[in-house]
């Protein structure tokens, strides 16, 4: 009940919810009694989850009708229990929610302390069962499918996409093609192969970053993030950005790739012949000169800009750094503009959410957010994001990028689980693939294009469709490269 008012039980918040008259209550601390549905199912405790008005018909099944479920979201994990728990936060009304949800406890706590039930007592409860059987929409995935095909003794499912379907990473340094952070190797570090993983694996597509930032930043003392270190020289980084963009021709002539420069060149039949799209991760080359963006056009074929890196610049703000601009900077807003006009990708990765929510209200376009994860609250330099940030994005008509990081996921079973969540909270229409490919500072999960078919099993397992699959592993950046450069 609402912790000022008596009157207000649990029952008439969830008969509110139906008619709207819990919007009375928006803002207020409210305590309230329901069953508890993690999206969740490896772990024992967590942060976000559903909260369901009545027992779920087969110990865990999610109603299909959305007024009965309440979105949660707490500070710190919370034990997960078979039984009804009273939770308390504060509530929020969600408008035009890409989940279809209608109300959200945000600042949520346990209270009254009960136990929490591990997986295993989870999984033998049937409530997993209940999960597959009862909502074969979006939260069908949300069981370990492999315990079946392991007691059958059987290989391991090697998925593949269908024919005349691409597959496209959204943001990948392959073949090393980034200038190196050390000036004792510069750009005499060997290029590294590209076409025979991509062939191997079946990635088709790969947008393929330079990094205009690297002379001028370096790895942190903790060895947890890249920063800046000083101040560029004037003419640095718009130098640093000509060689780089050489050295990516380089490595597509030397590895036989053929650049996409529109959405008609996608819709190639050859599937065998390995495709490359020129992006940029960071504007920084262009040093505040907005021509600099048509002459990277047409020069040098790019064809998808992310607009910050690891320094703050003339575009705006990052997460892993205080704010200085508030966010998205006029002259970011100039560069959005100009690539809509020219035929542009706009990548808004590493921004921060303030300069995310100025880019989407300024684009006339889909935009990306490449490579990240969902996290329930971000640590001040993070670099994942809430479910709201990735909303913004989604309500674009964008595309997330999920990576696999280390210190994200374990294995690709992880990673395939961090798709299913972000899938739940954006609409895995949303949702797509952004390796970082030799960006990490630590080896990620996924480190080959020849794991492809590895991950594409995975995201099987979680309980993904084959049609979801090639969605996400190429379809929904197909889609947001044709509307934005086509």
């Amino acid at each position: 009940m609402r912790t000022d008012d008596e009157s207000l039980t649990s029952s008439s918040i969830w008969a509110g919810i139906r008619t709207d008259f819990a919007m009375a209550f928006e803002g207020s601390q409210v305590e309230i009694t329901g069953w508890m549905i993690p999206l969740d199912q490896t772990a024992s405790a967590v942060d976000y989850f559903l909260l369901a008005a009545q027992e779920p018909c087969c110990g865990g099944c999610v109603p299909r009708d959305a007024f009965r479920c309440i979105e949660v979201m707490s500070h710190q994990a919370i034990a997960f229990d078979t039984g009804p728990v009273r939770i308390r936060g504060r509530l929020v009304r969600l408008v035009d929610d890409p989940a279809g949800w209608r109300y959200r406890l945000e600042s949520a706590e346990r209270l009254f302390g009960a136990t929490g039930v591990s997986r295993r007592a989870f999984l033998a409860s049937g409530t997993a069962l209940g999960l597959a059987a009862c909502m074969p929409g979006r939260f069908a995935g949300y069981t370990d499918t492999r315990a079946e095909s392991e007691s059958a003794n059987s290989e391991p499912t090697r998925w593949q996409a269908s024919a005349g379907v691409l597959t496209i990473d959204m943001h990948s340094h392959a073949g090393h093609v980034i200038v190196s952070r050390d000036p004792a190797i510069g750009a005499t570090r060997p290029l590294t192969p590209v076409s025979a993983p991509m062939r191997a694996g079946g990635m088709n597509v790969i947008c393929l970053a330079i990094v205009t930032d690297t002379v001028v930043t370096r790895v942190s003392a903790d060895r947890k993030r890249f920063e800046a270190w000083r101040t560029p020289q004037p003419g640095e980084l718009y130098q640093l950005g000509q060689t780089e963009f050489v050295r990516a021709k380089e490595l597509v002539d030397r590895e036989q790739l053929e650049i996409v420069t529109s959405a008609a060149m996608l819709a190639s039949t050859d599937r065998q012949k390995p495709r490359a799209i020129v992006a940029a991760e960071g504007a920084d080359f262009l040093e505040g000169q907005l021509d600099r963006v048509d002459e990277a056009h047409s020069l040098h074929q790019l064809r998808h800009l992310q607009l910050t890196h690891y320094r703050v610049n003339e575009l705006g703000d990052i997460q892993t750094e205080p704010p200085v601009h508030g966010g998205l900077t006029d002259f970011g807003a100039d560069v959005i503009r100009r690539c809509n006009a020219l035929g542009i990708v706009v990548d808004v990765a590493h921004g921060t959410y303030d300069l995310v929510k100025r880019a989407a209200s300024v684009t006339t376009k889909p935009l990306v957010l490449s490579h990240t994860a969902l996290a329930g609250h971000p640590g001040a330099r993070s670099r994942l994001i809430t479910v709201d940030h990735a909303r913004i994005i989604a309500e674009t008509g964008g595309v997330i990028g999920v990576w696999p990081s280390s210190g994200s996921f374990h294995n690709l079973d992880e990673m395939a689980h961090g798709f299913r969540r972000m899938a739940d909270a954006v609409g895995v229409e949303h949702v797509g693939l952004g390796t970082d490919m030799l960006g990490f500072i630590s080896p990620p999960v996924f480190r080959s294009y020849e794991q492809l078919p590895a991950l594409g099993a995975a995201l099987l397992a979680a309980g993904f469709s084959q049609s979801e699959i090639e969605q996400i592993l190429g379809g929904n950046y197909r889609r947001v490269f044709e509307v934005s450069v086509g």
